[in-house]
């Protein structure tokens, strides 16, 4: 009995600690957070400013990092990973830059590892990268007054729902808000209904709206992004509806599969049709992709998880998804 006591007293302290730390950490990067009103923190800063609307794009996992490197470092502008941080927005840049002005922060985002530990202790390093975020998207709408697309892939999704989660029900954003592109990433039910100014896309024009979907192979019962027993809300990218019809590659406008340099390395129409999944809201993608031609890339992935090509699977339907969604919001 001593003992379970005196284990019990060491996990609340302990527990405590971690609170505590948790939240010197959370102030910790308020206050060293990045000066947003030097266009030198930002990646992309009016680019295209004749554009009536505005992108916000969020960058994507693009440090590997490792044990006690969990946050991007900015220190050094050279460095290979920040080349690599403006290379990844550079491969989604032309689905929304046809319609929008594009701007994108740098931000300590957290590495590769951070995806290894347990969910739970992944936060302090999230709040980190998010800190950044929250601040450049502040100063984002101070400085421009136009409507704008929200947009980001993976680590940049969740930044993206952590965002309308705190500021989507304000004025400003709900009002200037086109729709968030917040693909290969979860939102689920549940996130829904503690959110409830939060609004999942249902077709191809509404505004406003979240856009999201996960692709996998048919045999994926779980991910990174959605874990096993999780169902996350999920539009058709080929066919625009949230329903579970399988949709052929007929609809498929063109897989591109793009370089660091935004460039169209190669192209193909008709690449693959897809269908959601009405236990685990993922994109199921049809046998005739294979995991062995398209392969997980990174170890935190099985095989059949076709995170990295959400993008680039259904690269034209998004770019003229953008366009279409723009173009009703000003009628």
């Amino acid at each position: 009995m001593l003992f379970t006591l005196i284990k019990r007293f060491i996990e609340a302290v302990l527990l405590v600690l971690c609170l505590f730390m948790s939240g010197m950490l959370g102030a910790a990067a308020e206050a060293a957070s990045l000066d947003y009103n030097d266009e030198r923190n930002w990646a992309y800063w009016q680019e295209g400013k004749e554009k009536a609307v505005d992108c916000f794009l969020i960058c994507p996992t693009v440090t590997l990092g490792g044990a006690g490197n969990y946050n991007l470092t900015l220190d050094n502008r050279q460095s290979g990973e920040l080349r690599a941080f403006v290379g990844a927005l550079n491969m989604e840049r032309g689905i929304y830059d046809a319609s929008c002005t594009m701007y994108a922060p740098l931000y300590r985002q957290v590495s590769l590892a951070v995806y290894r530990l347990p969910e739970k202790q992944r936060e302090p390093y999230l709040k980190l990268a998010y800190s950044d975020v929250r601040e450049a998207f502040q100063v984002y709408l101070k400085q421009s007054k136009k409507p704008f697309v929200l947009a980001g892939f993976s680590q940049g999704a969740d930044m993206c729902i952590r965002l309308l989660k705190e500021f989507g029900a304000e004025p400003q954003v709900a009002k200037r808000l086109v729709a968030c592109y917040a693909i290969g990433w979860r939102i689920t039910e549940k996130e829904l209904a503690a959110y409830p100014h939060l609004k999942m896309a249902q077709g191809a024009a509404d505004i406003g709206v979240i856009v999201s979907f996960n692709s996998e192979s048919p045999a994926v019962d779980a991910s990174l992004m959605v874990p096993a027993g999780v169902k996350t809300k999920a539009i058709n990218p080929l066919t625009w509806r949230t329903d579970n019809n399988y949709a052929s590659a007929l609809h498929n406008k063109g897989a591109c599969f793009t370089d660091y340099s935004a460039n169209i390395k190669k192209e193909e129409i008709y690449f693959c049709g897809a269908r959601l999944d009405a236990e685990r809201g993922t994109l199921k993608i049809n046998s005739r992709i294979t995991p062995q031609a398209y392969p997980p890339v990174l170890d935190i992935f099985t095989a059949g998880v076709y995170h990295l090509y959400d993008y680039q699977f259904f690269y034209r339907n998004l770019q003229e998804n953008v366009s279409l969604r723009t173009g009703a919001y000003w009628r």
